[in-house]
């Protein structure tokens, strides 16, 4: 299983750090993939990361999960990125994973794959997360996408999909050598 991790400007930089360093500590092949031209992208709060990769040079597996990070200006960024909304859009034809955390899981929403599934999102976008059942929980897996609320639950998250793709033991084991509680 090979993870992208799409970076936009202004994307929330615990909702994509915490989740990478968790893939990769489970051995999850793990690619962060920016969506401007430049592999340099800057957080919201003015933290500069370096992707792996650019959007138009990645070729994308096709088993794969598809990460989006919330944060503004960042989910609106990725919202407005054709070429990705076109990856999403094929990835969910083929049932394939997907995860959004915090304000990303509007871009899910308004793209119509919440339709019949339980969702969460940073209070606020509820009403783009169109036909979704929205979930009283942190984190919540409906079907094959994955949704979290906010930058509080990011390592959760990145465990309760590290417990889905590589077992239960490894996502406990990295639990306990964090110290999570």
């Amino acid at each position: 299983m090979q993870i992208y991790l799409f970076l936009a400007e202004g994307f929330e930089e615990i909702e994509a750090i915490a989740p990478i360093d968790i893939f990769r500590r489970a051995g999850i092949h793990t690619t962060t993939v920016s969506i401007s031209d430049e592999k340099a992208v800057t957080g919201a709060h003015r933290i500069t990361v370096l992707a792996d990769s650019i959007f138009e040079e990645t070729n994308f597996t096709e088993d794969s999960l598809l990460f989006l990070p919330g944060g503004l200006p960042g989910t609106t960024n990725l919202d407005n990125h054709n070429g990705l909304k076109t990856l999403i859009h094929k990835h969910s034809e083929k049932g394939n994973k997907m995860a959004a955390i915090c304000a990303a899981p509007s871009v899910f929403g308004k793209m119509g794959l919440l339709a019949d599934k339980e969702a969460i999102c940073f209070p606020g976008f509820e009403n783009q997360l169109q036909e979704a059942t929205l979930s009283s929980s942190d984190t919540i897996r409906s079907g094959n996408i994955y949704t979290a609320k906010a930058a509080g639950s990011a390592m959760e998250f990145a465990l309760m999909i590290v417990g889905d793709l590589k077992g239960n033991e490894v996502a406990e084991a990295i639990r306990a050598g964090m110290f999570i509680k």
